[in-house]
């Protein structure tokens, strides 16, 4: 297998650009309904990216009604293609003033996701849950990045609601859902960005109590608490730069 290293373009994550590679493959029909695609380990070589990013690639695909995995076995392209559903467009998300945008959409949206989650979620759907934010705070007790099991959590809410327009609307933002992944924290490692963490964690489990009790409108609310809290930090992050404070004269 060939190597066809990628590299990020303006806009757009290595997650984005391979489920692209693939996609195109697809449309093009060097890819037909039912072969089945490269294992995971083929096309971490083939593009020279880690494991993190061809799954959330997958899922892309996935959510996009290209593919199907059957476990144990691979993942396949699909035999029948559907039809998009509700997407935006990851690449136009470019700066601060678009995250904000995205985010004000993000809060209808996952809000009510939430909320049809919280009543057609299924035991396997709450364990997949569970396990996200395990994992995110495991990885924030390592000190690692929590990215991947942040986006993880918020696609497994709309898989739950068993309507391909939320995940698929999820699936094409990709971890740009995330407004940290799109800004240089310059406090990134520092206790206070580990406490910042903590709290979305908590606003996590907010929002899956809700749901695993089957309170739709509580995980309504959770979950607009939680993009709506993020949306404010990251339009005071904004202000504050905008607006920097002056520096201090020296007493004469």
């Amino acid at each position: 297998m060939t190597s066809n290293v990628l590299q990020p373009k303006r806009g757009r994550n290595l997650a984005e650009l391979v489920a692209g590679e693939f996609t195109g493959e697809i449309r093009q029909g060097k890819l037909r309904p039912g072969d089945r695609l490269p294992t995971e380990a083929e096309v971490v070589r083939r593009y020279g990216v880690s494991r993190t990013v061809v799954r959330e690639a997958l899922s892309q695909l996935q959510a996009a009604g290209l593919v199907e995995t059957r476990h144990g076995v691979g993942t396949f392209v699909s035999q029948k293609q559907r039809e998009s559903g509700l997407r935006a467009n990851a690449a136009e998300i470019a700066t601060v003033v678009d995250l904000l945008a995205m985010l004000e959409l993000r809060i209808g949206v996952e809000s009510e996701a939430a909320a049809v989650a919280a009543r057609r979620r299924t035991e396997a759907q709450l364990e997949a849950m569970r396990a996200a934010l395990d994992d995110f705070e495991a990885r924030l007790a390592k000190g690692v990045e929590t990215t991947e099991a942040d986006f993880r959590f918020h696609a497994l809410v709309a898989e739950a609601t068993d309507n391909r327009y939320f995940s698929t609307f999820m699936a094409s933002l990709g971890s740009k859902v995330i407004p940290r992944t799109q800004l240089k924290l310059p406090d990134a490692g520092t206790e206070y960005h580990r406490n910042y963490l903590a709290s979305i964690n908590r606003e996590h489990e907010d929002i899956f109590n809700a749901i695993a009790r089957g309170d739709g409108d509580g995980a309504r609310a959770a979950m607009r608490t939680h993009i709506g809290n993020g949306r404010e930090r990251l339009k005071l992050r904004h202000e504050s730069s905008d607006n920097p404070k002056p520096p201090r004269r020296s007493p004469k």
